[in-house]
């Protein structure tokens, strides 16, 4: 009875010493893109940190951005923790770079791996440089892997025929069964489950890996249509802070949509330091246009330039000014959100300009009318002598309001619209007491 109770002490503390297992399931489920990158890219280093013993990855998409996939494959093929990839209906394109990239495949039942022809956003087959390039990270893939490297390009190049397996003009797409014949699946499972069967994991437990609210929001941020919705907000908040200096809060709103718009592609590796940089300097050259320098000139010009520059290739997986990999497609997308948002806060500034101006709130906290003599309004600052016709000099920009010097006295004096730069000579329209009414010299 003694030995009994030893031997079963032994036994408890045995499997009372024994780590479970540990398995962190990834679930992609639409198209391979920045936000997919950086999903997986988070995914994996926690499971390094947690110490997973294996992570799946489950997937069902169509493809996506080639140069995604790769940061993903890259990243799967350098991961010690073994990653298996759990096909659950397709994995096409970029989906089936990633697949091969895994330790293992598994597919369900009634699935698909292949066609990776590299396309552009209508269908159409994208340039042979793109295909060159699809091809041979494919193939390289596959070796790496220990499959079949011909069925990989096989998958890419519709003119390579594959003994039995391909007839030209076709890109290979495997079925489950098929898959499994030719190397590129291990074995069809139901779920989950089979797979830690399979790979002796029974009894590890599996966690979900979903984002927190934080990285929720910068997904968020890295839609086209919300990137889009503060590209309006920064031009406007910038529009409306150079039109009323001193109020603050518009270009408070600028100030937080810029970092909202720049941080999460900083942090996907899309926008490096020098396109958020330029950014910058191009409202620092914009204001300076503006208070600094009369007219609107280079640095107005080159200010816009910049900005829009910045604000588009932020946008895309540039190389510095190596555009190869990055698709027409996508380039005239992201000129396209940068023009039309700008375009859509210039009609918002112009109609929104005219209601504020007409709105009763704005008349109460303004002048909406003229205080003309013929209402009883009177000036109680009147000047010595009438200067109506004296000849002076701009002392400030009239913009078009400043102030203006003749002879040594200083005055406040306004134009009817017009543009009068410092030093330039002026003649006095009308004296108001208060104020001047001048135009520039002939």
């Amino acid at each position: 009875m003694k030995l009994f109770t030893i031997l079963y002490f032994l036994v408890f503390l045995t499997a009372f010493g024994q780590e479970t297992s540990k398995v962190l399931i990834l679930t992609v489920d639409s198209e391979i893109d920045p936000r997919t990158n950086r999903y997986i890219e988070l995914g994996m280093e926690k499971a390094v940190e947690e110490g997973f013993d294996a992570i799946i990855l489950e997937l069902d998409t169509y493809g996506g951005l080639v140069t995604d996939a790769n940061d993903i494959r890259e990243r799967i093929l350098r991961s010690e923790i073994p990653v298996y990839a759990y096909i659950n209906t397709d994995a096409a394109s970029a989906g089936a770079l990633i697949s091969i990239a895994c330790d293992s495949i598994y597919m369900a039942p009634a699935s698909s791996i292949g066609a990776a022809t590299v396309v552009t956003q209508t269908g159409e087959a994208a340039p042979d440089k793109y295909q060159s390039y699809m091809r041979s990270i494919m193939r390289a893939t596959a070796e790496k892997r220990g499959r079949d490297p011909r069925i990989a390009e096989g998958m890419v190049d519709e003119t390579l025929e594959i003994d039995s397996i391909s007839p030209e003009g076709d890109v290979i797409t495997f079925s489950t069964t098929e898959a499994i014949k030719y190397g590129y699946c291990e074995a069809q499972v139901d779920s989950y489950q089979d797979i830690l069967d399979r790979t002796n994991l029974t009894e590890a437990q599996t966690e979900d890996f979903t984002l927190g609210w934080t990285e929720k929001v910068i997904s968020l941020v890295l839609n086209p249509v919300v990137s889009g919705f503060l590209i309006l907000i920064m031009v406007g908040g910038i529009y409306y802070e150079l039109q009323t200096p001193g109020i603050g809060f518009p270009i408070a709103a600028s100030i937080i949509a810029a970092v909202l718009y720049f941080i999460p592609y900083y942090l996907n590796g899309l926008a490096a330091n020098w396109e958020i940089l330029i950014f910058f300097i191009g409202i620092v050259l914009l204001a300076l246009e503006i208070f600094v320098i009369p007219g609107f000139g280079i640095a107005g010009v080159g200010g816009l330039i910049l900005i829009f520059t910045s604000l588009t290739l932020v946008m895309l997986d540039n190389d510095n000014f190596n555009f190869d990999f990055v698709n027409i497609e996508s380039i005239v997308r992201a000129i396209g959100v940068v023009v039309t948002s700008s375009l859509v806060a210039g009609v918002m500034m112009i109609v929104g300009g005219v209601t504020i101006y007409k709105s009763p709130i704005f008349s109460k906290i303004a002048l909406s009318y003229e205080a003309t003599k013929e209402l009883g309004y009177t000036s109680k600052v009147k000047n010595e002598e009438d200067l109506t016709g004296k000849i002076g000099t701009a002392f400030t920009v009239l913009r078009p309001s400043g102030k203006v010097t003749i002879g040594d006295d200083y005055y406040d004096a306004y134009t009817r619209g017009e543009f009068i730069a410092r030093g330039q000579r002026i003649v006095v329209i009308r004296d108001e007491g208060s104020s001047l009414l001048v135009k520039a010299k002939a």
